[in-house]
Protein backbone atom coordinates (compact mmCIF):
# COMPACT_ATOMS: atom_id res chain seq x y z
CA UNK A 1 0.00 0.00 0.00
CA UNK A 2 1.34 3.46 -1.06
CA UNK A 3 2.52 5.76 1.66
CA UNK A 4 3.13 2.91 4.25
CA UNK A 5 6.81 3.93 6.49
CA UNK A 6 9.56 1.99 5.73
CA UNK A 7 11.13 0.47 9.26
CA UNK A 8 14.63 -0.01 10.37
CA UNK A 9 14.69 -3.53 11.06
CA UNK A 10 18.04 -4.60 13.09
CA UNK A 11 18.12 -8.19 12.81
CA UNK A 12 20.44 -9.91 15.71
CA UNK A 13 22.23 -13.33 15.10
CA UNK A 14 23.05 -14.74 11.64
CA UNK A 15 23.12 -18.31 11.07
CA UNK A 16 20.22 -20.39 9.75
CA UNK A 17 16.91 -17.73 11.80
CA UNK A 18 18.94 -14.75 10.91
CA UNK A 19 19.49 -15.40 7.28
CA UNK A 20 16.29 -17.11 6.67
CA UNK A 21 14.31 -14.09 8.12
CA UNK A 22 16.68 -11.70 6.21
CA UNK A 23 16.22 -13.31 2.40
CA UNK A 24 12.56 -13.20 3.53
CA UNK A 25 11.42 -9.78 4.37
CA UNK A 26 14.31 -8.44 1.78
CA UNK A 27 12.72 -10.65 -1.02
CA UNK A 28 9.02 -10.32 0.38
CA UNK A 29 9.03 -6.65 1.90
CA UNK A 30 11.08 -4.85 -0.20
CA UNK A 31 9.92 -1.53 0.44
CA UNK A 32 8.85 -2.02 3.69
CA UNK A 33 11.99 -2.46 5.71
CA UNK A 34 15.40 -1.32 6.10
CA UNK A 35 17.39 -4.84 6.86
CA UNK A 36 20.31 -4.72 8.92
CA UNK A 37 21.90 -8.39 10.28
CA UNK A 38 24.56 -8.10 13.10
CA UNK A 39 26.53 -11.17 13.48
CA UNK A 40 30.13 -12.21 14.98
CA UNK A 41 31.74 -15.22 13.12
CA UNK A 42 33.43 -16.26 16.42
CA UNK A 43 30.12 -16.80 18.19
CA UNK A 44 29.51 -19.46 15.71
CA UNK A 45 26.15 -21.11 14.66
CA UNK A 46 24.76 -24.98 15.70
CA UNK A 47 24.70 -26.06 12.69
CA UNK A 48 23.47 -29.45 12.97
CA UNK A 49 19.55 -29.29 12.07
CA UNK A 50 20.16 -30.98 9.02
CA UNK A 51 16.23 -32.52 8.32
CA UNK A 52 13.15 -30.84 7.83
CA UNK A 53 9.61 -30.79 7.01
CA UNK A 54 7.57 -30.46 3.60
CA UNK A 55 6.67 -26.23 4.56
CA UNK A 56 10.29 -25.48 3.76
CA UNK A 57 9.56 -25.85 -0.09
CA UNK A 58 7.24 -23.43 -0.40
CA UNK A 59 9.86 -20.99 1.46
CA UNK A 60 12.01 -21.98 -0.81
CA UNK A 61 9.76 -21.46 -3.27
CA UNK A 62 9.04 -18.00 -2.00
CA UNK A 63 12.14 -16.80 -2.66
CA UNK A 64 12.60 -17.36 -5.95
CA UNK A 65 15.37 -20.55 -5.40
CA UNK A 66 15.37 -23.21 -8.18
CA UNK A 67 15.08 -26.41 -5.91
CA UNK A 68 17.81 -28.32 -7.41
CA UNK A 69 20.33 -25.30 -7.28
CA UNK A 70 18.96 -25.05 -3.61
CA UNK A 71 19.84 -28.87 -3.20
CA UNK A 72 23.19 -29.12 -5.27
CA UNK A 73 24.62 -26.45 -3.09
CA UNK A 74 23.61 -27.40 0.06
CA UNK A 75 24.33 -31.14 -1.02
CA UNK A 76 21.20 -32.14 -0.12
CA UNK A 77 18.77 -35.46 0.06
CA UNK A 78 15.27 -36.31 -0.03
CA UNK A 79 13.04 -36.56 2.96
CA UNK A 80 9.89 -38.75 2.70
CA UNK A 81 9.27 -38.85 6.37
CA UNK A 82 11.03 -40.11 10.05
CA UNK A 83 12.08 -43.63 10.46
CA UNK A 84 11.28 -44.63 14.45
CA UNK A 85 13.27 -47.54 15.31
CA UNK A 86 13.10 -49.48 19.39
CA UNK A 87 10.85 -47.11 20.03
CA UNK A 88 7.43 -48.56 21.24
CA UNK A 89 9.89 -51.50 21.93
CA UNK A 90 13.21 -52.69 20.89
CA UNK A 91 13.25 -54.48 17.61
CA UNK A 92 9.95 -51.83 16.88
CA UNK A 93 10.27 -49.72 13.38
CA UNK A 94 7.73 -47.80 11.81
CA UNK A 95 7.55 -44.38 9.26
CA UNK A 96 5.75 -41.37 10.28
CA UNK A 97 5.58 -40.29 6.58
CA UNK A 98 4.25 -37.27 4.68
CA UNK A 99 2.03 -38.47 3.06
CA UNK A 100 -1.59 -40.53 3.65
CA UNK A 101 -2.43 -43.79 4.45
CA UNK A 102 -4.35 -45.10 1.40
CA UNK A 103 -5.64 -42.83 -1.04
CA UNK A 104 -6.60 -39.99 1.18
CA UNK A 105 -9.62 -39.69 -0.33
CA UNK A 106 -13.27 -39.99 1.43
CA UNK A 107 -14.92 -39.04 4.23
CA UNK A 108 -13.24 -41.97 6.11
CA UNK A 109 -10.19 -41.94 7.15
CA UNK A 110 -8.40 -45.26 6.24
CA UNK A 111 -7.15 -46.31 9.16
CA UNK A 112 -10.85 -47.05 9.95
CA UNK A 113 -11.02 -49.75 7.66
CA UNK A 114 -8.13 -51.18 8.70
CA UNK A 115 -8.82 -51.24 12.23
CA UNK A 116 -12.41 -52.50 10.98
CA UNK A 117 -10.53 -55.98 9.37
CA UNK A 118 -7.92 -55.70 11.99
CA UNK A 119 -10.98 -55.97 14.82
CA UNK A 120 -12.73 -58.72 13.51
CA UNK A 121 -9.41 -61.05 13.59
CA UNK A 122 -8.45 -60.91 9.95
CA UNK A 123 -4.66 -60.57 9.49
CA UNK A 124 -4.08 -57.82 7.36
CA UNK A 125 -0.58 -56.24 6.71
CA UNK A 126 0.54 -53.69 9.12
CA UNK A 127 -1.15 -50.05 8.13
CA UNK A 128 2.25 -48.96 6.87
CA UNK A 129 2.45 -50.78 3.76
CA UNK A 130 -0.81 -48.88 3.06
CA UNK A 131 1.22 -45.77 2.49
CA UNK A 132 2.49 -45.12 -0.54
CA UNK A 133 5.04 -42.88 1.01
CA UNK A 134 6.18 -45.11 3.25
CA UNK A 135 7.00 -48.05 1.15
CA UNK A 136 8.43 -45.81 -1.23
CA UNK A 137 11.17 -44.90 1.81
CA UNK A 138 11.58 -48.44 2.72
CA UNK A 139 12.22 -49.26 -1.20
CA UNK A 140 15.07 -46.25 -0.69
CA UNK A 141 13.44 -45.03 -3.98
CA UNK A 142 12.24 -41.34 -5.05
CA UNK A 143 10.35 -39.32 -7.55
CA UNK A 144 8.77 -35.94 -7.64
CA UNK A 145 4.86 -36.69 -6.90
CA UNK A 146 2.66 -36.73 -9.25
CA UNK A 147 0.14 -33.56 -9.86
CA UNK A 148 -2.73 -35.46 -10.94
CA UNK A 149 -4.72 -36.50 -7.64
CA UNK A 150 -6.14 -39.44 -9.05
CA UNK A 151 -2.78 -40.67 -9.22
CA UNK A 152 -1.77 -43.11 -6.14
CA UNK A 153 1.67 -40.93 -6.83
CA UNK A 154 -0.25 -37.68 -5.76
CA UNK A 155 -0.77 -39.29 -2.50
CA UNK A 156 2.64 -38.40 -0.40
CA UNK A 157 5.50 -35.08 -0.22
CA UNK A 158 8.82 -34.82 0.59
CA UNK A 159 11.00 -32.48 2.29
CA UNK A 160 15.00 -32.26 2.38
CA UNK A 161 18.19 -33.65 4.20
CA UNK A 162 20.86 -30.76 3.41
CA UNK A 163 24.34 -29.50 5.26
CA UNK A 164 23.07 -26.76 7.90
CA UNK A 165 26.30 -24.78 7.52
CA UNK A 166 25.90 -24.26 4.50
CA UNK A 167 22.60 -23.24 4.23
CA UNK A 168 22.70 -19.98 6.08
CA UNK A 169 25.71 -18.69 3.91
CA UNK A 170 23.50 -19.71 0.85
CA UNK A 171 20.32 -17.52 2.27
CA UNK A 172 22.89 -14.88 3.01
CA UNK A 173 24.10 -14.33 -0.59
CA UNK A 174 20.43 -13.90 -1.43
CA UNK A 175 19.75 -11.33 0.94
CA UNK A 176 22.57 -9.81 0.54
CA UNK A 177 21.61 -9.24 -3.37
CA UNK A 178 18.64 -7.92 -2.29
CA UNK A 179 20.25 -4.94 -0.19
CA UNK A 180 20.44 -6.60 3.00
CA UNK A 181 23.60 -4.86 5.05
CA UNK A 182 25.70 -6.90 7.29
CA UNK A 183 27.47 -6.19 10.49
CA UNK A 184 30.50 -7.94 11.84
CA UNK A 185 30.24 -7.94 15.66
CA UNK A 186 29.27 -8.64 18.96
CA UNK A 187 26.79 -7.26 20.76
CA UNK A 188 27.42 -5.84 24.32
CA UNK A 189 24.60 -4.11 25.29
CA UNK A 190 20.82 -3.00 24.46
CA UNK A 191 19.94 0.15 25.04
CA UNK A 192 16.20 0.91 26.08
CA UNK A 193 13.72 3.96 26.33
CA UNK A 194 13.83 4.75 29.75
CA UNK A 195 10.04 5.55 29.94
CA UNK A 196 8.31 3.18 26.83
CA UNK A 197 10.89 0.14 27.56
CA UNK A 198 11.23 -0.41 23.48
CA UNK A 199 14.55 -1.09 22.55
CA UNK A 200 15.91 1.74 20.77
CA UNK A 201 19.56 0.53 19.67
CA UNK A 202 22.68 -1.93 20.30
CA UNK A 203 26.00 -1.41 21.35
CA UNK A 204 28.97 -3.31 19.58
CA UNK A 205 31.85 -4.61 20.95
CA UNK A 206 33.74 -1.95 19.10
CA UNK A 207 31.69 0.98 20.55
CA UNK A 208 29.03 1.38 17.73
CA UNK A 209 25.45 1.88 18.23
CA UNK A 210 23.14 0.43 15.57
CA UNK A 211 19.68 2.10 15.87
CA UNK A 212 16.90 0.75 15.00
CA UNK A 213 12.55 0.83 14.61
CA UNK A 214 12.17 -3.46 15.12
CA UNK A 215 14.52 -5.64 16.31
CA UNK A 216 14.70 -9.65 15.55
CA UNK A 217 16.49 -12.01 17.87
CA UNK A 218 18.24 -14.49 16.06
CA UNK A 219 20.47 -14.68 19.03
CA UNK A 220 20.27 -18.31 19.47
CA UNK A 221 20.54 -20.21 22.78
CA UNK A 222 20.90 -17.00 24.55
CA UNK A 223 18.26 -15.14 23.72
CA UNK A 224 20.36 -11.78 23.86
CA UNK A 225 17.37 -9.36 22.97
CA UNK A 226 13.90 -11.13 24.05
CA UNK A 227 15.87 -12.76 27.12
CA UNK A 228 18.29 -10.78 28.92
CA UNK A 229 17.37 -7.43 27.23
CA UNK A 230 13.53 -7.26 28.11
CA UNK A 231 13.98 -10.44 30.71
CA UNK A 232 10.83 -12.01 28.99
CA UNK A 233 10.23 -15.52 31.16
CA UNK A 234 11.20 -18.93 29.81
CA UNK A 235 8.42 -21.47 30.12
CA UNK A 236 10.49 -24.82 31.14
CA UNK A 237 9.55 -28.25 29.88
CA UNK A 238 12.23 -30.33 30.59
CA UNK A 239 9.80 -32.16 32.79
CA UNK A 240 7.74 -33.40 29.63
CA UNK A 241 10.77 -33.71 27.71
CA UNK A 242 14.02 -34.53 29.75
CA UNK A 243 16.24 -34.50 26.92
CA UNK A 244 18.84 -31.40 27.57
CA UNK A 245 22.06 -32.29 25.86
CA UNK A 246 23.10 -33.77 22.51
CA UNK A 247 26.32 -34.86 20.89
CA UNK A 248 27.01 -35.07 17.22
CA UNK A 249 29.27 -36.09 15.00
CA UNK A 250 29.35 -36.67 11.33
CA UNK A 251 30.87 -39.74 9.60
CA UNK A 252 31.65 -40.76 6.25
CA UNK A 253 28.30 -42.51 4.29
CA UNK A 254 29.18 -46.28 4.04
CA UNK A 255 25.48 -46.87 4.43
CA UNK A 256 22.61 -46.36 2.19
CA UNK A 257 21.74 -42.63 1.68
CA UNK A 258 18.06 -43.41 2.62
CA UNK A 259 15.01 -40.92 1.40
CA UNK A 260 14.21 -40.54 4.75
CA UNK A 261 15.45 -39.31 8.37
CA UNK A 262 16.03 -42.39 11.16
CA UNK A 263 15.38 -41.30 15.30
CA UNK A 264 17.05 -44.74 16.59
CA UNK A 265 15.63 -45.04 20.55
CA UNK A 266 18.46 -45.56 22.95
CA UNK A 267 19.05 -45.86 26.75
CA UNK A 268 18.86 -42.05 27.25
CA UNK A 269 17.31 -40.80 24.82
CA UNK A 270 17.40 -41.34 20.84
CA UNK A 271 19.96 -40.72 17.64
CA UNK A 272 19.33 -38.90 14.48
CA UNK A 273 21.13 -40.51 11.30
CA UNK A 274 20.40 -38.49 8.42
CA UNK A 275 22.40 -39.29 5.02
CA UNK A 276 23.34 -36.44 2.85
CA UNK A 277 25.12 -36.20 -0.44
CA UNK A 278 28.71 -35.82 1.22
CA UNK A 279 28.54 -37.10 4.41
CA UNK A 280 25.96 -38.77 7.50
CA UNK A 281 24.99 -36.63 10.20
CA UNK A 282 24.56 -38.36 13.05
CA UNK A 283 23.88 -37.24 17.13
CA UNK A 284 22.66 -38.33 20.43
CA UNK A 285 19.57 -36.47 21.84
CA UNK A 286 19.89 -37.58 25.67
CA UNK A 287 19.00 -36.65 29.47
CA UNK A 288 21.88 -35.98 31.65
CA UNK A 289 19.82 -37.35 34.35
CA UNK A 290 19.76 -40.49 33.26
CA UNK A 291 23.62 -40.56 31.28
CA UNK A 292 27.08 -38.73 31.02
CA UNK A 293 28.72 -36.68 28.42
CA UNK A 294 31.32 -39.06 28.13
CA UNK A 295 28.68 -42.12 28.05
CA UNK A 296 26.99 -40.57 25.40
CA UNK A 297 29.80 -39.62 23.17
CA UNK A 298 30.91 -43.35 23.40
CA UNK A 299 27.41 -45.05 23.17
CA UNK A 300 27.21 -42.44 19.84
CA UNK A 301 30.58 -43.22 18.24
CA UNK A 302 30.13 -46.98 18.85
CA UNK A 303 26.55 -46.62 16.89
CA UNK A 304 27.80 -44.57 13.68
CA UNK A 305 27.41 -46.26 10.53
CA UNK A 306 30.84 -44.95 9.08
CA UNK A 307 34.34 -43.72 9.44
CA UNK A 308 34.04 -40.35 11.77
CA UNK A 309 35.37 -36.83 10.31
CA UNK A 310 35.22 -35.33 13.49
CA UNK A 311 35.14 -35.54 17.47
CA UNK A 312 31.70 -35.68 19.22
CA UNK A 313 30.53 -32.07 20.00
CA UNK A 314 28.84 -31.00 22.47
CA UNK A 315 25.25 -29.15 22.87
CA UNK A 316 23.08 -28.04 25.75
CA UNK A 317 19.85 -26.85 25.69
CA UNK A 318 16.19 -26.92 27.11
CA UNK A 319 13.16 -27.74 26.15
CA UNK A 320 10.55 -24.67 26.27
CA UNK A 321 9.39 -21.39 25.09
CA UNK A 322 9.58 -17.76 25.88
CA UNK A 323 6.27 -16.76 27.34
CA UNK A 324 6.03 -14.41 24.86
CA UNK A 325 8.04 -13.81 21.57
CA UNK A 326 6.80 -10.92 20.61
CA UNK A 327 7.75 -8.16 23.09
CA UNK A 328 7.50 -4.29 22.49
CA UNK A 329 9.51 -3.83 19.87
CA UNK A 330 11.15 -6.99 19.51
CA UNK A 331 10.35 -10.38 17.78
CA UNK A 332 12.49 -13.94 18.92
CA UNK A 333 12.61 -16.16 15.88
CA UNK A 334 13.97 -20.10 16.44
CA UNK A 335 16.36 -20.31 19.61
CA UNK A 336 16.00 -17.34 20.86
CA UNK A 337 12.18 -18.14 21.06
CA UNK A 338 12.28 -21.26 22.55
CA UNK A 339 13.44 -25.00 21.69
CA UNK A 340 11.66 -28.19 21.12
CA UNK A 341 14.23 -31.00 20.57
CA UNK A 342 14.52 -32.56 16.91
CA UNK A 343 12.81 -35.67 17.23
CA UNK A 344 10.25 -34.69 14.47
CA UNK A 345 12.74 -31.62 12.69
CA UNK A 346 10.19 -28.74 13.91
CA UNK A 347 13.40 -26.34 14.35
CA UNK A 348 13.27 -25.10 10.90
CA UNK A 349 9.51 -25.06 10.28
CA UNK A 350 9.16 -23.13 13.75
CA UNK A 351 11.45 -20.58 12.31
CA UNK A 352 9.93 -20.46 9.26
CA UNK A 353 6.37 -19.91 10.59
CA UNK A 354 8.11 -17.27 12.47
CA UNK A 355 8.87 -15.66 9.35
CA UNK A 356 5.76 -16.16 7.81
CA UNK A 357 3.83 -14.41 10.79
CA UNK A 358 5.95 -11.67 10.91
CA UNK A 359 5.51 -10.66 7.14
CA UNK A 360 2.00 -11.47 7.30
CA UNK A 361 1.24 -9.17 10.59
CA UNK A 362 4.29 -6.85 9.79
CA UNK A 363 3.91 -3.60 11.72
CA UNK A 364 3.38 0.07 10.29
CA UNK A 365 5.42 1.43 13.32
CA UNK A 366 6.51 -0.16 17.16
CA UNK A 367 3.05 0.71 18.10
CA UNK A 368 1.50 -2.61 16.79
CA UNK A 369 -0.05 -4.43 19.88
CA UNK A 370 -2.91 -6.51 17.85
CA UNK A 371 -0.11 -7.54 15.29
CA UNK A 372 2.02 -8.75 17.74
CA UNK A 373 -1.09 -10.30 20.00
CA UNK A 374 -1.75 -12.30 17.05
CA UNK A 375 1.79 -13.19 16.03
CA UNK A 376 1.93 -14.76 20.38
CA UNK A 377 -0.93 -16.02 19.93
CA UNK A 378 0.45 -18.43 16.22
CA UNK A 379 3.86 -19.20 17.60
CA UNK A 380 2.15 -20.38 20.88
CA UNK A 381 -0.23 -22.88 19.20
CA UNK A 382 2.82 -24.00 17.11
CA UNK A 383 4.86 -24.35 20.17
CA UNK A 384 2.01 -26.46 22.78
CA UNK A 385 0.82 -28.34 19.37
CA UNK A 386 4.51 -29.79 18.50
CA UNK A 387 5.15 -30.38 22.34
CA UNK A 388 2.25 -32.76 22.70
CA UNK A 389 3.39 -34.33 19.58
CA UNK A 390 6.97 -34.83 20.64
CA UNK A 391 5.80 -36.00 24.77
CA UNK A 392 3.70 -38.82 22.69
CA UNK A 393 6.62 -40.22 21.27
CA UNK A 394 7.96 -40.73 24.63
CA UNK A 395 5.36 -41.80 26.48
CA UNK A 396 3.76 -44.13 24.72
CA UNK A 397 6.35 -46.56 24.87
CA UNK A 398 6.30 -50.43 26.56
CA UNK A 399 9.72 -50.28 26.77
CA UNK A 400 11.03 -50.92 30.41
CA UNK A 401 14.73 -51.46 29.98
CA UNK A 402 16.26 -48.41 31.51
CA UNK A 403 15.46 -45.52 34.16
CA UNK A 404 15.18 -43.37 31.28
CA UNK A 405 11.95 -45.16 29.29
CA UNK A 406 10.44 -45.97 32.51
CA UNK A 407 10.30 -42.16 33.39
CA UNK A 408 8.32 -41.36 30.52
CA UNK A 409 6.72 -44.02 29.59
CA UNK A 410 5.47 -43.36 33.42
CA UNK A 411 5.18 -39.40 34.09
CA UNK A 412 2.41 -37.22 34.08
CA UNK A 413 1.39 -35.83 30.51
CA UNK A 414 -0.24 -32.62 29.80
CA UNK A 415 -4.30 -32.73 29.68
CA UNK A 416 -4.33 -31.73 26.14
CA UNK A 417 -2.23 -34.83 25.44
CA UNK A 418 -3.95 -37.04 27.69
CA UNK A 419 -7.11 -36.70 25.63
CA UNK A 420 -5.95 -36.96 22.38
CA UNK A 421 -4.41 -40.16 23.59
CA UNK A 422 -8.08 -41.58 24.91
CA UNK A 423 -9.97 -40.65 22.28
CA UNK A 424 -7.68 -42.72 19.82
CA UNK A 425 -7.22 -45.49 21.72
CA UNK A 426 -11.42 -45.64 22.01
CA UNK A 427 -12.34 -45.50 18.36
CA UNK A 428 -9.29 -44.31 16.55
CA UNK A 429 -10.46 -40.70 16.44
CA UNK A 430 -7.67 -37.81 15.76
CA UNK A 431 -8.10 -34.95 16.95
CA UNK A 432 -8.23 -32.02 14.01
CA UNK A 433 -6.77 -28.35 14.28
CA UNK A 434 -7.38 -25.51 11.72
CA UNK A 435 -3.83 -24.27 12.93
CA UNK A 436 -0.86 -26.26 13.76
CA UNK A 437 1.81 -28.57 11.71
CA UNK A 438 0.76 -31.79 12.24
CA UNK A 439 -1.95 -33.22 10.79
CA UNK A 440 -3.97 -36.64 11.07
CA UNK A 441 -1.88 -38.99 9.09
CA UNK A 442 1.23 -37.95 11.51
CA UNK A 443 -0.63 -38.80 14.69
CA UNK A 444 -2.10 -42.00 13.58
CA UNK A 445 1.39 -43.38 12.29
CA UNK A 446 3.18 -42.43 15.74
CA UNK A 447 -0.44 -44.11 17.48
CA UNK A 448 -0.30 -47.20 15.66
CA UNK A 449 3.05 -46.98 15.00
CA UNK A 450 3.78 -47.59 19.36
CA UNK A 451 0.80 -49.71 19.92
CA UNK A 452 -1.68 -47.55 20.39
CA UNK A 453 -4.40 -49.47 17.92
CA UNK A 454 -8.37 -48.25 18.18
CA UNK A 455 -10.36 -50.79 19.94
CA UNK A 456 -12.92 -49.44 17.63
CA UNK A 457 -13.77 -47.34 14.30
CA UNK A 458 -15.73 -45.14 12.73
CA UNK A 459 -19.11 -46.54 12.42
CA UNK A 460 -19.00 -45.61 8.79
CA UNK A 461 -16.62 -47.79 8.43
CA UNK A 462 -19.00 -50.57 9.32
CA UNK A 463 -20.63 -49.94 5.40
CA UNK A 464 -18.92 -51.67 3.02
CA UNK A 465 -19.48 -55.74 3.42
CA UNK A 466 -16.05 -57.51 4.53
CA UNK A 467 -14.92 -59.52 1.50
CA UNK A 468 -15.35 -56.26 -0.34
CA UNK A 469 -13.38 -54.40 2.09
CA UNK A 470 -11.22 -57.25 2.19
CA UNK A 471 -10.66 -57.14 -1.99
CA UNK A 472 -9.95 -53.23 -2.00
CA UNK A 473 -7.46 -54.00 0.68
CA UNK A 474 -5.83 -56.58 -1.18
CA UNK A 475 -6.20 -54.63 -4.70
CA UNK A 476 -4.44 -51.29 -2.73
CA UNK A 477 -1.45 -53.19 -1.22
CA UNK A 478 -0.43 -54.88 -4.85
CA UNK A 479 -1.26 -51.81 -6.09
CA UNK A 480 1.63 -49.78 -3.70
CA UNK A 481 4.09 -52.14 -4.34
CA UNK A 482 4.40 -52.51 -8.40
CA UNK A 483 3.99 -48.39 -8.30
CA UNK A 484 7.25 -48.20 -5.68
CA UNK A 485 8.93 -51.18 -8.41
CA UNK A 486 8.70 -48.40 -10.78
CA UNK A 487 10.23 -45.61 -9.18
CA UNK A 488 14.37 -45.00 -9.05
CA UNK A 489 16.66 -45.37 -6.61
CA UNK A 490 16.86 -42.49 -4.56
CA UNK A 491 20.72 -41.88 -5.35
CA UNK A 492 19.52 -42.65 -8.72
CA UNK A 493 17.39 -39.73 -8.72
CA UNK A 494 19.58 -37.31 -7.25
CA UNK A 495 22.22 -38.11 -9.41
CA UNK A 496 20.08 -36.63 -13.00
CA UNK A 497 18.41 -34.03 -10.41
CA UNK A 498 20.57 -32.20 -7.86
CA UNK A 499 24.34 -33.63 -7.85
CA UNK A 500 26.23 -31.60 -5.18
CA UNK A 501 27.85 -28.65 -6.64
CA UNK A 502 31.55 -28.52 -6.63
CA UNK A 503 31.92 -25.19 -5.13
CA UNK A 504 29.59 -26.27 -2.06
Amino acid sequence: MAGQPSLRVIIVGGGTSGWMTAAALARLLPKRCRLHVVESEAIGVIGVGEATLPHIRGFIEKLGIREADFMAWTRGTFKLGIEFRDWGNLGDSYIHPFGTFGRGKGDVDFHHYWTRLRSAGIDIPPLEQFSYGCMLARANRFDLPASDPAQLASTYGYAYQFDALLFAPYLRSIAEGLGTHRTEGKVVEVLRDALRGDITAIRLEDGQILEGDLFVDCSGFRSLLLGEGLEEPFEDWNHWLPADRAVAMPCRTETAVTPYTSAVAMPAGWRWRIPLQHRTGNGYVYASAFTSDDGAAQALTRAVEGAPLADPRLLRFRAGRRRRSWVRNCVAIGLASGFLEPLESTSIYLVQQAITALVELFPDSAEATVERDEFNRLIDLEYDRIRDFLILHYHATRRSDSEFWNYVRTMAVPDSLAEKIELFRRAGRVVKYREGVFLDASWIAVYVGQGIVPEGHDPRAGGPDTATLLQAMKALHGEIAATVARVPEHLRYIDGYCAMAAAA
